[in-house]
């Protein structure tokens, strides 16, 4: 659990402390892979919580999956098609799988353990 968490700190840390302006030109690009980095860590997360996390995994993902939207949106620029949406649609929906797991998880968690507290009480 804590690599993913270590990354997010990293990341955030490196974005609020450096002036770096993106061009317009590469917006679609950063939107993409900050999209595909979002993913693969809410994905190490939900395996962690599921405990099945490995680390090879989460990083071998974190870069295919970065490289691939990225390369989508490249070939989607040079086709002059909005290619890269295919991957902000792919991303997304994966995305949201997994934060809905993680809260079920959690939520499930939660109401387990009151139930356990009642029967030991019992």
């Amino acid at each position: 659990m804590w690599l993913p968490i270590l990354f997010l700190i990293i990341g955030l840390g490196l974005g609020l402390l450096t002036d770096i302006k993106i061009p317009d030109e590469y917006s679609n690009y950063l939107s993409i892979a900050v999209l595909a980095a979002f993913d693969t860590l809410f994905g190490g997360i939900r395996a962690y919580l599921e405990e099945k996390f490995d680390e090879k995994v989460f990083l071998s993902g974190f870069f295919f999956n970065v490289l691939l939207a990225a390369m989508l949106a490249f070939i989607g620029v040079q086709l002059g098609i909005d290619l890269y949406l295919a991957a902000v649609f792919a991303f997304g929906v994966r995305l949201f799988q997994n934060i809905a797991m993680i809260r079920r998880y959690l939520i499930d968690k939660k109401y387990f353990a009151k139930k356990l507290k009642k029967l030991k009480r019992n």
